[in-house]
């Protein structure tokens, strides 16, 4: 039973660094970030990049809907479906992590995307964020969190709610049964989404973008069922079904920012035998490792330090912001961008447009800021 559960582990962190190498080439050919995408739309009106995130998010909801209604994972048992929605967390998250990743130039899976590229300066951001993550999860800006916007919550089970998916509400308001409730919700979403995306005839002349897209979409899903299917199995501590080699104890997907938090705590911490590599560890090293493959062969990998002292300034503020936020809105980008939507859980839309108004915000002072100073 001990050799079973070790494997069930190691199909688990193997899985996840797997798909996170794929998502770092990926990322790194196509220059896949979302903190640039609204950076290209408030500085050029472009919309390429934008398209890429909005078909990643089509792809990863129709799949993950597929895992949950054909019942090969229980999605209401991830982080993001608790019915317990603390609307105020996750905006004043999304807010500073939309701040945090704009003064850094990028968001956590950026940054482990340039890391790969050879990026002293991103590493320095990521040390500086799984610091704030930590912190923020188990430190002084956790005590600031759960003390004065955890609290602040609507409590859904008290409605008879199972869980805070879109699809739930769409249930409640029409009484359509849960399962047709789910596929429509998502079936509207996707559909819209598709619609958007492919109506620019310069993205659907873009095969690059348009596979780069599927592909991180699809891995996410991936993710899903890496921990959600194959991870689950019976505990021999406690002999109940359960999910394993994941941080959370429960079903997982591409996420980072929280990640970042365990694996620094596991590197200061690895004398202790209670600490162990996870899912969400390895999606770390599996990013960086695909993105330095990519760079390599290539041969785009090249040395990056930082610009000035107020690009250094920036960026760890940037970082700092980025590891509460991250944590407070219960994911970032990937964590609740794709991830967290893909569920259909409310709580990940708040984050998300948190995140796009807190970034879009930033961009627009800071290109005010120089059209004064010119």
């Amino acid at each position: 039973m001990e050799a079973s559960a070790g494997n069930l582990a190691a199909v688990v962190i193997w899985g996840g660094f797997a798909l996170a190498f794929v998502f770092g080439v990926v990322a790194n050919k196509t220059n896949f970030c979302t903190m640039g995408a609204l950076s290209d739309i408030v500085n050029m009106g472009h919309w390429g990049r934008m398209r890429m995130w909005l078909l990643a998010i089509a792809v990863a909801i129709a799949g993950a809907t597929a895992l949950l209604y054909t019942g090969q994972v229980d999605l209401t048992k991830a982080i993001a479906q608790r019915p317990t929605l603390a609307w105020l967390s996750l905006l004043v998250g999304g807010l500073a992590f939309g701040v945090g990743m704009t003064l850094s130039g990028g968001c956590a899976n950026k940054n482990l995307v340039r890391v790969g590229g050879g990026s002293v300066r991103s590493l320095v951001v990521l040390v500086f964020l799984g610091i704030a993550s930590y912190m923020t999860l188990k430190g002084l800006f956790g005590q600031w969190r759960a003390s004065w916007l955890d609290p602040v919550a609507i409590n859904l089970a008290a409605l008879g709610w199972k869980d805070q998916s879109l699809a739930t509400a769409v249930a409640k308001v029409t009484g359509l049964p849960a399962a047709s409730a789910l596929l429509a919700t998502a079936a509207v979403l996707v559909i819209a989404l598709l619609a958007f995306v492919f109506k620019d005839r310069r993205f659907r002349s873009n095969p690059t973008q348009i596979i780069g897209a599927v592909v991180i979409g699809a891995l996410v899903v991936g993710g899903w069922y890496v921990s959600g299917h194959l991870g689950f199995g019976e505990n021999p501590e406690t002999l109940e079904q359960g999910y394993f080699a994941t941080n959370s104890r429960t079903v997982e997907s591409m996420s980072f920012v929280g990640p970042l938090a365990y694996g620094l705590e596991l590197l200061m911490l690895w004398t202790d035998k209670s600490l162990h590599v996870t899912f969400g560890i390895a999606s770390l090293l599996g990013v960086v490792l695909g993105s330095a493959a990519y760079a390599v062969a290539s041969k785009h990998f090249r040395w990056e330090g930082f610009a000035s002292l107020t690009d250094l300034r920036n960026q760890l503020v940037g970082a700092v912001l980025m590891g509460f936020g991250g944590v407070t809105a219960l994911g970032c980008t990937i964590g609740q961008g794709l991830t967290g939507v893909s569920t259909l859980a409310i709580g990940s839309f708040i984050a998300v447009a948190g995140i796009v108004a807190g970034s879009v915000a930033t961009l627009k002072f800071m290109l005010w800021r120089e059209e004064r100073s010119a």
